[in-house]
């Protein structure tokens, strides 16, 4: 195996795929630092399995299949070390220029809110479902079936649903 030509190849997927490893990093962990660390925790997990990889499926299946085992291993840590659940929009700052983007950013941050509250598998695939994954290809990341795949992900959405028309019944 010639090591230069493997680390080139790495390299250049990694580039090609890094919003990847920002978006899995940011969704578990609210903390700037601790996000640096478990990106580069993914990018040495990558890396260790980079040889074994599979070219049957995709390289963002592969990086996003490790990036969140990374990350869902930094959550239940942090879980059991402080005793309490990650809230990732501690110290977040919204910054609008008028009211409509006011509201579409309160909308926001809310989704942000409710998906933070979802269990780890879930959080997950609503993670990849938002990024426009195919329920073939959650199922291939998270190691599911796509049946599955399809039931939570409708569950998911009737319930953030919900919780969007509860916050705003109990607003007016």
């Amino acid at each position: 195996m010639n090591l230069s030509r493997t680390k080139d190849d790495f390299l250049i997927i990694l580039k090609n795929h890094e919003k990847i490893l920002f978006k899995v990093s940011d969704a578990y962990c609210k903390d700037p630092e601790d996000r640096k660390d478990i990106v580069q925790e993914m990018i040495i997990q990558l890396w260790n399995s980079f040889e074994k990889y599979n070219p049957e499926y995709k390289y963002s299946t592969w990086i996003y299949r490790i990036a969140l085992n990374v990350a869902i291993s930094h959550y239940r840590k942090e879980s059991k070390r402080k005793g309490s659940l990650i809230n990732i929009n501690d110290g977040l700052i919204t910054i609008t220029e008028n009211p409509t983007s006011e509201l579409l950013d309160e909308n926001l941050e809310l989704l942000h809110l409710f998906i933070s509250k979802l269990d780890k598998l879930n959080k997950a695939m609503i993670l990849l479902y938002l990024e426009s994954y195919s329920y073939h290809e959650i199922a291939e990341i998270l190691g599911i079936s796509e049946t599955n795949v399809a039931t939570k992900i409708s569950r998911i959405k009737k319930g953030l649903k919900a919780q969007f028309e509860n916050k705003t019944t109990n607003t007016n």
